[in-house]
């Protein structure tokens, strides 16, 4: 199988904890190159990874031909620029989410690797999840019928840490909404097929002084008529989170909990039911019992990388586009607009 050979921009966090690991354990992948302002970060990478070259300068690394695909897991600052000169230098992209501070940015950064005919994909790995693609398969199937709510939960303790850029608006874009019910809003757009068509939103800051958003709750009307509720926070304790995603429609429903995260796990029940049935005055709920849902476990991250890199050899469509990720911040974005105004958002 021919490999992709990729160099990667911004290889502390994320890319160091999960995308590299990943990286090596996919068929269609070469690590060629790695980049970070920290040379103590690349050249640790280097030698980890068994990387051919380690710059401070994203230029050094997109000035090697052989490098055919970036991944960019820098900063959000830092995402337009080295975007926009990886795209210059044709370069295919897999950027980490959100792809730009603002939607104005995301837009260019859209536009621009359609101008230099490069791949832009996104770094919303969560859709690889065994078991959220087989509820999504469940849901195509119409196994639950018509689906008409649906909720997604994510939190972490993040308390105030001096620097730190993801606290920081300016340089991040937001806080628990754009880091963390993204992600939520991603799934379950991605697993019901349906969209966002209106937003109401509660965000700010309840317990920590930092400029981004502590907790976001927002409540989301679909396209197909089904409404959706996320509910994400910087100030609850890990021990105390489930991470939940909970799907209800007329024929039955699904609850997964602890299969939001970095690594594929969690348990996901499956109740279902007939909306055939007569109404019951005593709501009796314990005729059908939860059954586990099945699937195949593996690495997202991996996956990621193997997608991305088959849509380089056929030359198709990213499986996680750049598009897919500014639809999802332009909700973000009409939710935090949402709550500062008080007024609900149509997108």
């Amino acid at each position: 199988m021919k490999k992709i050979k990729w160099g990667v921009i911004g290889c502390g966090g994320i890319a160091d904890r999960r995308t590299l690991p990943g990286m090596m354990l996919a068929d269609n992948a070469e690590l060629v190159a790695v980049m970070d302002v920290n040379p103590d970060f690349a050249n640790a990478c280097k030698e980890k990874y068994g990387a051919k070259y380690a710059f401070t300068n994203e230029a050094d690394l997109l000035a090697i031909d052989e490098i055919e695909a970036v991944y960019i897991a820098s900063p959000v600052f830092c995402h337009k620029p080295q975007v926009f000169a990886a795209a210059a230098a044709k370069k295919h992209i897999l950027c980490e989410k959100p792809l730009g501070l603002t939607i104005e940015e995301s837009e260019e950064i859209v536009a621009e690797c359609k101008k230099q005919g490069v791949k832009l994909g996104a770094g919303l790995m969560m859709r690889y999840h065994g078991y959220h693609q087989a509820m999504k398969a469940l849901v195509a199937e119409k196994k639950l019928g018509q689906i008409v709510s649906m909720r997604g939960q994510l939190t972490c303790w993040y308390p105030e840490i001096p620097g730190n850029w993801r606290q920081d608006k300016a340089r991040s874009g937001g806080g628990a909404g754009m880091d963390m019910a993204i992600h939520c809003i991603d799934l379950l757009q991605y697993i019901s097929g349906a969209k966002a068509v209106e937003v109401a939103a509660f965000a700010g800051n309840q317990t920590f002084n930092y400029t981004a958003d502590d907790f976001s709750n927002i409540l989301i009307k679909m396209d197909d008529g089904s409404v959706m509720y996320v509910d994400a926070n910087f100030n609850i304790p890990d021990a105390a989170a489930r991470g939940r995603l909970e799907i209800y429609g007329t024929r039955g429903s699904v609850l997964a909990e602890g299969t939001i995260g970095q690594v594929e796990g969690g348990k996901v029940e499956v109740v279902l039911s007939n909306d055939t049935l007569g109404y019951d005055a005593a709501q009796d709920r314990v005729d059908v019992e939860a059954v586990e849902l099945e699937a195949k476990l593996g690495n997202m991250y991996t996956k990621e990388i193997e997608g991305f890199g088959n849509a380089i050899l056929n030359d198709t469509v990213p499986p996680v586009s750049g598009d897919d990720a500014l639809q999802v911040q332009k909700v973000v974005e009409a939710a935090y607009t949402s709550a500062k105004t008080g007024k609900n958002q149509t997108l």
